[in-house]
């Protein structure tokens, strides 16, 4: 999969853009991993991903969609790969085992402690908000159940945003929503006027949100420190974490992220993401989420029925999402997947149910929050092309 040219004019920002951060040569942009020489290539077994592709994926690294990606393929032909730079002033090259802004692959996680509290007779998946959090909603929402948070289907609307886009949020990145703030611009808006809860599923954090102050509401404990002791430390997910409340820092080795704004490459690396909360706050490195995936799909962490939520589209007209996952399918293969996005950082989890074929990807996007498609079809569909 080649890299696409740059536009003339991205071309020429990049390059001033360069040219005022100077790099360390053009070593630091190729692949520091083994996985691409010319031998891993050519011996890289015919049912195992497309090497290949991969490493084009990689090749070229920094160009204008992404400074870095770092990419673990594992399954049936285990593959990893790292390229690009690590900072654009100093062009230091890209870090494997780099902390990164998970965004919303948070709702793995999220979901996943509901569904344990679930399995402990401690939440009904089919009881209410307006039983867990009373006083929540206000008299105009018809009942909503702890299933259709999950699988994105309650109604709710958008709550509130510091900013549509990154050039909005830009100027806010400092300042901060709490879920309360967030879920009452949610339910000053109202119900979906179209359709009642459970007949639309609309993909938003607002459910995963609501999802987060029920857990806190029932374990007398902060969801952080829930996802803590009962994902993160039982899994060895040792470099994963959230941001201590509004911390715009990312704590530990890391890639700095960068996007596009106004037209100039601008450094997005410290930014308060607490108003995504239980949605997508997480920092985590691709080595943990490697590990959280195996540990979720072999039921390791979510114990059967609940797990089954994970894998289960509701019955409705363009469903895709499951409780915290979407069901893909790509070269006759099903996957299922997450995906995050955060300003300068994209993330992808995914895998076949068996576990054949898995990926795990960061790239420092300089368009997270834009077309997700393109990345994924650059740094994972190749997992999947055999």
């Amino acid at each position: 999969m080649p890299v696409r040219p740059l536009p003339a004019l991205l071309t020429s920002a990049l390059a001033l853009t360069l040219a005022a951060l100077p790099l360390a040569g053009t070593a630091s942009a190729r692949p520091t991993s083994s996985s691409c020489s010319a031998q891993a290539i050519e011996t890289a077994p015919a049912d195992g991903p497309d090497v290949k592709a991969l490493c084009a994926a990689l090749a070229g690294l920094p160009d204008k969609d992404a400074t870095a990606a770092l990419i673990r393929v594992g399954g049936k032909g285990s593959w990893h790969g790292v390229a690009g730079v690590r900072d654009m002033r100093t062009g230091a090259p890209a870090l494997e085992n780099a902390r990164f802004r998970a965004g919303s692959t948070t709702k793995i996680v999220t979901s996943a402690i509901v569904l344990q509290l679930a399995a402990e007779g401690r939440i009904s998946l089919d009881a209410t908000v307006q039983q867990y959090l009373p006083g929540l909603l206000t008299k105009d929402f018809a009942p909503i159940t702890v299933r259709q948070l999950l699988n994105f289907t309650s109604g709710l609307q958008p709550g509130a945003s510091l900013g549509e886009d990154v050039d909005d949020g830009y100027a806010h990145r400092f300042e901060t929503l709490t879920p309360e703030e967030v879920v009452a611009a949610s339910v000053a808006k109202g119900p979906d006027p179209d359709h009642a809860p459970g007949e639309h599923q609309r993909y938003g954090n607002i459910h995963y949100t609501v999802l987060g102050m029920l857990i806190e509401k029932v374990t007398g404990d902060s969801y952080a420190h829930q996802a803590a002791v009962r994902i993160f430390r039982p899994l060895g997910m040792r470099h994963t974490s959230f941001p201590a409340g509004p911390d715009p820092r990312i704590h530990g080795p890391h890639n700095r992220g960068y996007d596009w704004i106004d037209g100039k490459l601008v450094d997005v690396t410290e930014w308060n993401m607490s108003d995504r909360f239980a949605a997508g706050d997480m920092i985590s490195t691709t080595a943990d989420l490697e590990r959280l995936l195996f540990a979720l799909f072999r039921g390791q962490v979510v114990p059967e029925p609940q797990l089954q939520e994970m894998f289960t589209v509701p019955d409705l007209d363009g469903a895709t999402m499951s409780a915290g996952l979407q069901r893909f399918e790509l070269n006759g293969k099903v996957i299922w997947a997450k995906t995050g996005a955060r300003p300068g950082y994209h993330t992808v989890v995914a895998a076949t149910r068996d576990l054949s074929r898995t990926v795990v990807y960061s790239a420092n996007s300089t368009d997270a929050k834009g077309d997700g498609l393109a990345i994924a079809q650059r740094f994972a569909f190749p997992a999947f092309n055999r």
